[in-house]
This record gives C-alpha cells, structure tokens and sequence, in this order.
C-alpha cells in the first residue's frame, strides 16, 4: 500500500497554563488523491486540527503528538517557520472560509497570485503573467485578463473566493485543505464551487481534506467522513456509512439538527441537545426514531451558563404573552392597507467594473410587491439579485431613483428625519454578523438598550426592558453585564435579536441571519424566531440564499434575480412547482440532507 499523504498520530492540544486540553489524542490519514470530510460543530476541534497540518497553530497553544505529510521531512509540529513556509503551498495549501480577510485589500489580485509563484521559484519571472492568466480561467474567473487588475473589493464573494483557489493551488500541492469555503455562498455559487474544488483536485491529483458543518456539501465532494466532537474523533467511515447508518450518537443527533424537513411533535426543528433526547416520531424525516440519550456530555453550544431557566415554551409565560409585550402598532390611513407597499421601485448607480470604466448598474428594476400585517415574507436569490438594496430603501437607509416605498403612514422615498427615526423604530434589522454588528466595546446591557437612549427612557425603565428581552431570546439575565467575545456565535446572534425588539416593532427584517452559523445553532436561533414572530405578533422578511430555511421559515417567498422579481407566491407552491427556470436552478442547487443521503446510498 502506498505511503499515505497525511498521518495525524495522537494530536494533543492544550492552551498555555491550561490543564485541559482542547484537542485530545487525534489520530487520522489521508491517502493520496483521497477526499475526506471532516465535520462537526463549531468548537469541536476541525479548524485546530487544519491550523496543526499547516503549522499555523497560534503561540499560546501547545501541540503535542506527530503531523507527517508525504514529501516532508520530520514532524510538522516541531519544524521550524523558515521550512514550513516552503511547505506550505508547495506540499500543502488551504483555502480558508472568508477571502477577504486572507487577501491583502491593497494588491491587485493578480499581484497576490504573483507573489505566490516568486515567493516559491517554480514558474521563471518571465512566464509569471501567463501562469497567472492561466490559473484565473482554470477557475473560471470571469473576464480573467481584467480580473488581474481588481482589487478585491470590487470582486463578489464567489469571485474572491476563486482567486483563494487559484492561490492555493498555483504550485500544484499533494494536498489541499478547504475550511468552510462555501459557508458565505449564496447556493449556485457554492454549487459551482464546489464541483470546481472538485475538478482542480483531481485535475492535479491532490488529496482533499474539507471542513465543514454541512452534512449535505460533504456527501458531495467526499469519499470518507470523520466526525468530531468536543476534540475528539467519535466516529469515521465511508460517507454511505456514516449518512445511512451512524454509530455513534454525536452523529445521529448531528444528522437529525442537520435536517430542516424534520421536526418533532411541537413542529420545532431538532438541535443536538433535542435529537439526542428525543424518541417520539419525526415529521418529515421518514420512519425511525432519534437516539436515545446517555451519560455522554453535552454540546457545549447547548449548555453555556447564560442561557435561562425556561418553560416548555422556551421563556417565562408573562414574558411570552402577546399582551405584555404591547408591540407598538404602524398607524395605516387604511386599515385593510398593507403594511408594506413597494410601488414600481427601481435603483440605478454607476460602478467602476474590473476594466476601469464606469457602466451603469440596475440593483432594483421596477419592483412591486406587498407585505400584509403578520406575514411572513421570503426574499431569494443569488448575490447581486438585489435583495441586500432592497433592504436598506425599505428601511430608509437609501432612497430609490424612481417609485414609491410605505411603510404604515410612512412614505419611505420622501421621508423626513424624523419620519425615519419612527420607522426605524418599527422595523428593526437581525444582521448576518452578529460579531460585526455588536461593539466590542460595550457590555450586552449597553448594546440591547442603546435604541431606548434616543427616547429618554429612564435608565431603570431600560434595564426592566433588557431584562424583559434578554429572557425572550432564552439568555440570562447575567449576560447583561458581559462583553460580545464572551459568547458563542448563536448567543450573539439572540444579542442582536434582543437588540431588534427592544423597540417593539412591527416589522422585523432578518438578513442572513444563519448562514454564519452551524447547523445546530441554526435550529435554536430558527425556532428561537419562529417563537417571537409568533408571540409578538411580528410581521417578518427573511432574506437568505438558503432555500431550505425560507421553506421552513416563511408562509410566501419572493424570487429576486438581476434586480427584478421573477416569480412569487406561497412557498410551498413555490418549491413544489416553480415556474421559471431560474427558481429551478435555485432549488435544485441548494444542498440537502435528503439529498445527500440519496446519492450516498
């Protein structure tokens, strides 16, 4: 048998002054042209193990154990900075989840590629610019020649992520490492993708080792899966065995929480806490019965000290009651109005393209829909569809080139500061980034009650309402006097909930509000909105690329493509017999545990 691409021997990493470690004894292989997954939620120890193989563990953790690739001499753990960097891109390379923290934003894109090959003397100065050129079209770059000359800002998301590929892969590496990749991706382009992830692998017959928490990418790019969790390795096998018949119940639950058709008797969405408990019967998810629960620990996204004391139904009745919580309702002339009205709405800018000349750009075309009280309304399409300007008119963030926007009594396009100050007091926005939205700087007391400051509410007033709001986003109330980096993705995204409704609003905006989350997470903070829009009498807009969550989520969609509507109506009707080719494309490059279960079998 060949000598293997990658050995990982007892993997033991344990923080600086710390007695327990956070990665304990991990041992896998990788043989070469071999395609393995490895997945797992957040914190269980995927991207310590990639960061281990690259040699790019931070100072204060320290490795113990043996990392060996093939074509590199000694232990990677012990080598040092100078014979990892020639390692590195040479033997082994890694694409990582956000591209627009790995690329430098003041080089040109083709300079980045460009360093790499210098960097490494494999390609003669003279033959740079055509390899270059030749590793912009082996990914597909659109316009490749011009794309040389951008910067990374003035690329999309699937854009610059192409570039990360096209870097990674410039020396022809026996081993490629691809962390989370398409997690940002609106479905068609992380479809693309991955089937070109895919392509370059073999085109240069590397091995593959990709990271990630969704179940469903991984069954089709992998051969073999392993799953961690909580630093361990609990499980590894073919992906037909994993996904038809799992072990171990870490992975059952992880299957169970990965599923958006499966929900237990109450019609709530599994989380790994949930699935491992739960015997009754699954809707949607076909015959069988979640595992059983044991003596194992916990998820530690599942079980952090600041989540509260709560009822069946999640929260304390008082605060849960539609009553107490009084949302301030927008005043219609016409109480049979809509709540929304968008009326022939159309943005137009100029923008300066990859060729340096500026062309006219049309986000929005001549959109018109309406939104009633109480709707759950979804918003779908690729990237650059329009949906993200459509927000920030309906919110009074930007105004349209021509048309008519109301919210309530509300003219939106023609409003005055002080008509936009009310309307943002009734429709509040949930951001994809919870990090990115909530200052660092200030404790989560200060965060959720910075909209009451501008209405001089007393600050006793104030705490009763975060309090209120925390308990209605299932957090604690000590949570009030800590700081964002203290909290898990999920917690900090039920912060920025909290934040949203400490208004009382009508109207609640939720842009992307998953999609940075791993799958069990997502199931809490879904079912966590599926609660409040209910008991708060909410009218919701759901924006995201994932169809699987708008299904679930919402009672109407609308599909966005080039800045038009090309088709809306009820979901269901919607997903079961779309009409026009491109919600089509949509719903069938959207990946899915059914799926992936079919192609495993």
């Amino acid at each position: 048998m060949a000598e293997n691409l990658l050995e990982v021997r007892d993997l033991t990493i344990t923080p600086a002054g710390a007695e327990a470690p956070v990665l304990h004894d991990v041992s896998l292989s990788l043989a070469p042209g071999e395609r393995v997954g490895l997945i797992g939620e957040s914190g269980s120890g995927k991207s310590l193990t990639a960061q281990s193989v690259m040699g790019l563990l931070p100072e204060e953790l320290r490795a113990q154990g043996a990392v060996s690739l093939q074509g590199f001499a000694g232990n990677v753990l012990e080598a040092k900075e100078k014979t990892l960097a020639k390692m590195r891109s040479d033997i082994v390379s890694m694409v990582f989840q956000e591209p627009m923290s790995a690329l430098n934003p003041l080089m040109r894109i083709g300079d980045q590629i460009a360093e790499v090959l210098r960097i490494h003397g494999e390609v003669a100065r003279g033959d740079i610019p055509g390899r270059v050129l030749d590793l912009l079209t082996s990914v597909r770059m659109p316009d490749p020649d011009s794309a040389r000359y951008a910067y990374p800002h003035q690329m999309s998301g699937g854009q610059r992520q192409r570039v990360m590929l096209a870097i990674a892969l410039a020396n022809s590496p026996r081993l490629l490492i691809c962390d989370e990749p398409t997690t940002a991706l609106d479905v068609t382009v992380q479809k693309h993708m991955l089937d070109l992830i895919a392509e370059r692998v073999a085109a240069v017959q590397a091995g593959l080792l990709f990271i990630t928490h969704d179940l469903a990418v991984v069954a089709g790019v992998c051969d073999r899966v392993i799953v961690m969790y909580a630093g361990r390795i609990v499980e590894t096998g073919t992906v037909h065995q994993i996904f038809t018949d799992p072990q171990h119940e870490y992975t059952r639950g992880l299957l169970a929480s990965s599923d958006l058709e499966a929900t237990d008797t109450h019609g709530k969405l599994f989380t790994l806490k949930t699935a491992l408990s739960y015997t009754g019967p699954v809707d949607g998810a076909g015959s069988g019965e979640m595992p059983g629960h044991t003596n194992e620990a916990e998820p530690a996204n599942e079980a952090e000290p600041v989540e509260a004391d709560s009822t069946a139904a999640g929260v304390p009745a008082d605060v849960r009651d539609p009553a107490s919580a009084s949302a301030r309702e927008i005043g219609t002339a016409d109480e049979s109005a809509p709540l929304i009205d968008v009326s022939g709405v159309s943005k137009h800018f100029r923008s300066r393209g990859l060729l340096r000349r500026r062309s006219p750009v049309h986000a929005l075309d001549d959109i018109s829909f309406s939104v009633t009280s109480g709707q759950r309304l979804g918003i779908v399409g690729e990237s650059g569809s329009g949906k993200s300007t459509l927000l920030t008119i309906l919110s009074g963030l930007d105004r349209p080139t021509s048309g008519q926007v109301r919210v309530g009594d509300i003219r939106v396009e023609s409003a005055s500061a002080s008509a936009l100050r009310s309307l943002r007091e009734d429709l509040q926005i949930v951001f994809q980034d919870p990090f990115a939205s909530l200052d660092p700087r200030m404790r989560v007391e200060d965060i959720v009650s910075e909209p009451l400051i501008a209405r001089g509410m007393a600050r006793e007033e104030r705490l009763a309402r975060v309090e209120e709001m925390l308990l209605a986003v299932d957090l604690d109330t000590k949570a009030m006097r800590r700081y964002p980096h203290q909290f898990s993705g999920g917690q900090r995204q039920r912060i920025s909930i909290a934040r949203a409704l400490v208004t009382r609003p009508q109207i609640l905006v939720a842009d992307e509000p998953v999609s940075a989350l791993d799958v069990s997470v997502r199931s809490q903070v879904l079912n966590l909105l599926t609660d409040l829009v209910d008991d708060y009498a909410l009218t919701l807009l759901f924006v995201s690329h994932d169809l699987g969550v708008v299904k679930h989520l919402c009672s109407d969609v609308i599909v966005m493509k080039d800045g038009r509507i090309v088709e809306s109506g009820a979901t269901e009707d919607i997903y079961a017999n779309p009409r026009e080719d491109y919600t089509r494309k949509l719903i069938a490059a959207t990946p899915s545990l059914a799926g992936a279960l079919a192609s495993a079998t």
